[in-house]
């Protein structure tokens, strides 16, 4: 059975002169004649079989038929000029939508990104940072970046970057016993008790402010407050926040860096690219 042709351009006229409440408005907006965008209208009516705008003396107002098309049109218009744009120099634009814990963003993808973009044009990377905590499903994301052991439930995890712990803190305490000096924390429990007993050492007394990400705690101790345990990948080169040495070379593996699909969902083209591109990366990094 053929489709109904749709009125498309009764349809746009129609969304002008809801947005504007003004047919004369409306008609300049379109580069059309009053006259022709009211023809138009009077169509739709005729064919919707209600009418969609009382006429004032002074303008129009919606009916309620005409107010509950308002925003389906808006909507569906809105949706066609966002697919539009996505066609740039002859391709189309695949937008592929990337949570990622902010010490990884910060210190290791941001500074890539141009790299990325060079080489795949046409995959439109959305980058949201987060506290390595990210919903899949419900933050509407193709792909997280995460770190961990690997073991989440209801995710494909494929190994990025291993992020082996090391203590560092500002130059100025470069030298002195780690156990006498201020130890900053991580949200996750138990760091310093095991990086002190990969040293060798029992594990002073923890106090102090717990931080919720490494940035924060690489920041804190950069400007003196104490010792981080930090990834070295991302800190040692002082790239991400100067002012920071190692004190130690010992280090502990508390977790890895790693990129997560939801397990129900196929690898699309974009989410492959994008993974292999991350392997290349990671490798010529290491």
């Amino acid at each position: 059975m053929d489709r109904p042709q749709l009125p498309l351009n009764a349809l746009r006229a129609f969304e002008a002169a809801a947005r504007h409440r003004n047919f004369t408005r409306a008609a300049i907006e379109l580069c059309v004649s009053q006259a022709a965008l009211s023809h138009q209208i009077k169509g739709l009516e005729d064919r919707l079989g209600v009418r969609l705008f009382r006429r004032l003396p002074r303008g129009v107002m919606l009916t309620d038929e005409g107010e509950a098309l308002v925003p389906v049109l808006g909507a569906a218009f809105d949706s066609i000029g966002a697919t539009l744009d996505r066609f740039v120099d002859g391709r189309y634009r695949v937008v592929l939508a990337v949570g990622v814990v902010g010490t990884f963003a910060v210190g290791w993808l941001l500074p890539r990104l141009g790299d990325f973009a060079a080489r795949h044009p046409a995959i439109d990377l959305r980058v949201m940072t987060n506290n390595n905590r990210a919903d899949l499903a419900a933050e509407g994301l193709d792909l997280a970046i995460r770190f961990g052991d690997g073991d989440w439930p209801g995710v494909v995890a494929t190994p990025i970057m291993a992020a082996p712990m090391v203590p560092m803190a500002a130059p100025h305490l470069a030298g002195q016993a780690i156990e006498r000096l201020p130890l900053l924390r991580s949200y996750r429990a138990g760091e310093w008790q095991r990086w002190f007993a990969a040293a060798g050492a029992p594990c002073p007394l923890l106090q102090g402010p717990l931080f919720d990400s490494a940035l924060a705690l690489a920041i804190a101790a950069a400007a003196g407050a104490g010792v981080a345990l930090l990834p070295a990948p991302i800190f040692a080169s002082g790239s991400v926040v100067p002012g920071l040495v190692p004190l130690s070379g010992v280090s502990i593996d508390v977790g890895s860096y790693w990129l997560t699909r939801a397990r129900l969902r196929p690898e699309t083209a974009a989410m492959a690219v994008f993974r292999e591109w991350l392997a290349v990366a990671a490798g010529d990094a290491g």
